[in-house]
């Protein structure tokens, strides 16, 4: 099975699928792979992670960020791997180019299915999540390996190297980074003005748009991740991607309209609005 693959052969074997997440820790559990392990639990889906960094954060902002090494990545993405098996894959943050590099090498070398890259480069507070070289790597050493991505407008217009002020420039940037070969590009509209949000997908050279309702409220935090990794946990259970981001954008909007009134900046999601699965 190659890395662009889809379908989940390994977790009819298993009786439940699992999802890997590769990111960053979030201390104060609302995004990073704190969310991320819980929208697994909330779709029924078996969570394993590989943590890249260590952050000192709150609803208000990162305190701090310790980096793991790389060749640790490596040994944590290996460990869960051999062991419980891997039917997607999502990453959040990164740090830096050799982690974006090691990260590429394992997906690669252990063929694992369902890559999904949510190219984290900045926090809802403003704070600088990715670097420079990292943002290359990101650029042309993982998204070629990816099954999809899916920017925000800030990250696509970074990885596409354009402005985007309207659906036609979303479009246009889905186009560009199409370019750089991944699988699938998913771009977000929630930073475009208006009472709606907007969200594309590209595969295989055809559009498809979801409109959905401007949710207006302080609880954000972890959005993108929680997004992701919603896409991820339909993967890894062998939904298309065009069903997929549908119920992952159902699945937010319901976690921002049932957020929790916890801390004094951007609030948490409630990732188990509709219940345990």
């Amino acid at each position: 099975m190659g890395v662009n693959d889809t379908g989940s052969p390994r977790a009819k074997s298993r009786g439940m699928p699992t999802a890997l997440t590769i990111a960053g820790s979030d201390s104060g559990g609302g995004a990073g792979i704190q969310a991320d392990l819980k929208t697994f639990a909330a779709h029924g889906v078996y969570g394993t992670s590989a943590i890249t960094a260590l952050t000192a954060q709150n609803t208000l902002g990162v305190e701090g960020v310790h980096v793991v090494p790389d060749d640790f990545v490596t040994r944590q993405i290996e460990a869960v791997v051999s062991d419980l098996g891997c039917d997607a894959v999502k990453t959040g943050m990164l740090a830096n180019s050799t982690i974006v590099e090691a990260v590429a090498a394992a997906v690669e070398s252990l063929e694992l299915p369902n890559l999904v890259v949510d190219p984290v480069m900045v926090a809802k507070s403003g704070d600088h999540l990715l670097d420079e070289e990292a943002v290359h790597a990101v650029r042309w050493t993982l998204l070629r390996l990816a099954r999809v991505v899916t920017p925000n407008i800030p990250e696509a217009e970074v990885l596409a190297k354009m402005s985007i002020t309207s659906v036609a420039d979303m479009k246009e940037a889905a186009r560009r980074i199409a370019m750089l070969k991944p699988g699938a590009v998913v771009m977000k509209g929630g930073h475009l003005a208006g009472p709606e949000v907007i969200d594309i997908l590209l595969e295989k050279g055809e559009f498809h748009e979801w409109v959905g309702p401007r949710i207006e409220g302080p609880n954000t935090h972890g959005t993108g991740c929680t997004f992701a990794s919603a896409i991820a946990a339909h993967l890894a259970k062998g939904a298309t991607l065009a069903d997929a981001v549908p119920a992952a954008k159902a699945y937010v909007e319901g976690a921002i309209r049932n957020g929790i009134p916890l801390g004094r900046g951007h609030r948490p999601l409630h990732h188990f609005w509709r219940g345990i699965y």
